[in-house]
């Protein structure tokens, strides 16, 4: 990929079974808060955010992907321009692990090799008694796939920050983590929610940062 000028924007797409957490980590992240009352993704939703680097500014593209397997269709148009791939699970749930490979292979299949940023990411570390796939699983299956692997939980808010600079180090022209500025430095930008025409023009989302944790 290219090196990264002022103002560069990046699109991050959000992947993984329904319900795993990938609208819970957004909205920590955004908004930092957690609620418990999220409805299911419909189709995309689309939010993004300006990370005040060293020397530059980064805007961060979120689009959170609806988990469900009839919108399945959709994701490979989204995936096929993005810079990065968070490809989450809920490690309280192993089937949500396993099926993992799969969605980075969509990736791997849509954006080559080396051309895309994948981060793993097992969510609902909260749910510690009820964990069905251990952090060395985790760590090996990134080894495995050669993607960078981090796990989070958006209720406690553990490791979102976390993710988020892993990403931005890893983004062209960055060098090292030492380049991001405290997470206080981050600021909200222009947000909206977009419809999928092939759904009939239904919205994703409630718009700020709604939907569900899937």
């Amino acid at each position: 990929m290219a090196g990264v000028s002022p103002l560069a924007k990046f699109k991050l797409v959000f992947l993984g079974d329904q319900s795993v957490g990938k609208t819970s980590i957004i909205t920590r992240f955004m908004y930092d808060k957690f609620d418990t009352t999220y409805q299911p993704t419909i189709g995309i939703d689309f939010l993004s955010k300006t990370m005040y680097l060293e020397d530059r500014t980064v805007r961060l593209q979120l689009w959170d992907t609806a988990g469900q397997e009839r919108f399945r269709s959709l994701i490979p148009s989204y995936i096929r321009d993005s810079s990065v791939a968070i490809v989450v699970y809920d490690v309280s749930k192993r089937q949500s692990f396993l099926n993992t490979s799969k969605w980075i292979e969509d990736v791997r299949r849509e954006r080559g090799q080396g051309d895309v940023i994948i981060v793993l990411v097992g969510n609902k570390t909260d749910l510690a008694d009820q964990r069905q796939v251990s952090i060395t699983e985790g760590e090996d299956k990134g080894k495995e796939y050669g993607v960078m692997f981090i796990e989070t939980s958006a209720k406690e808010n553990f490791n979102i920050k976390s993710l988020f600079r892993k990403i931005a180090a890893a983004l062209p022209g960055m060098d090292s983590y030492s380049s991001v500025t405290k997470s206080e430095d981050m600021v909200d930008v222009n947000l909206k929610t977009t419809s999928n025409s092939s759904q009939g023009g239904q919205q994703g989302g409630t718009g700020g940062g709604g939907g569900c944790s899937c």
